[in-house]
């Protein structure tokens, strides 16, 4: 126990040593700053992001678009900034950044990026890495963040079809579509496991119009198949297994 208490002062003493001399530090940091030009500061920043340090590079651009708003760098170092902060998982600042250079440079050459990098951000909001790492099914998440990264890349398609950045878009919005139609299909289970037949085929009735290409297809006529045929509905169901046979023979919904 005394061994105990003779460390005890002196850990408290090494945390309050260590916490002087990174405020210390970040006040050196501060300063050295203050002194930079915006050619320097602007260099310093593309340091930081070929190394990889992100968050650096954020907090120097940072301090630069605030010192330096309309200066010849200035168009650059906010793209640079919206992907220092997309880089270091800052959602809330990559798009709030983002709308501003939109709404300040609507017709700038890059602004097919922005809206790109929108789309992007808003799709990795939707995602989880623990859940991705554990393999954790969760479709029936909140899908508010892939709704609006599909709306994003829509409006990137539909206003700049050439961009280099369409092609990607495209591919990203299949997958989209696919995540909304697995989430349709989880709450469509949801109702069937409660007994609402009604509402769990017209979910799957949803599935169908709206994402046509995606893989949910099948389940989603299983699901109408099985609704109807607890509803007494005999002519839909006998439409949605005619559709299901056609397409799906391998289902074991077919007799």
């Amino acid at each position: 126990m005394k061994s105990i208490r003779l460390l005890a002062p002196v850990l408290l003493g090494a945390m309050v040593s260590v916490a002087g001399c990174s405020s210390s530090s970040d006040e050196e940091e501060k300063a050295v700053m203050a002194n930079m030009g915006a050619q320097q500061l602007y260099n310093r920043a593309k340091q930081s992001m070929e190394v990889g340090n992100f968050s650096a590079a954020a907090q120097t651009l940072g301090a630069l678009d605030s010192r330096y708003p309309f200066g010849p760098l200035s168009h650059q170092v906010q793209l640079d900034l919206i992907y220092s902060y997309y880089k270091s998982g800052k959602s809330d600042e990559t798009l709030a950044t983002i709308d501003r250079f939109i709404r300040l440079n609507p017709n700038h050459s890059d602004v097919d990026y922005a809206y790109y990098m929108r789309g992007l951000t808003n799709m990795e909001s939707d995602s989880n890495l623990f859940q991705d790492l554990m393999n954790i099914d969760r479709t029936d998440r909140d899908p508010s963040k892939s709704r609006q990264a599909f709306e994003d890349f829509r409006r990137l398609m539909q206003q700049y079809p050439d961009s280099k950045y369409a092609a990607d878009a495209r591919k990203r919005m299949l997958h989209i579509k696919d995540r909304l139609a697995r989430y349709e299909i989880a709450i469509a289970r949801f109702y069937m496991r409660r007994h609402a037949y009604v509402a769990a085929a017209n979910r799957g009735r949803y599935v169908i119009e709206h994402f046509p290409e995606s893989t949910q297809i099948q389940q989603a006529l299983e699901i109408m198949v099985s609704s109807y045929e607890q509803l007494g509905l005999d002519d839909l169901r006998g439409n949605a297994m005619k559709t299901l046979k056609l397409n799906f023979p391998e289902s074991d919904f077919i007799s």
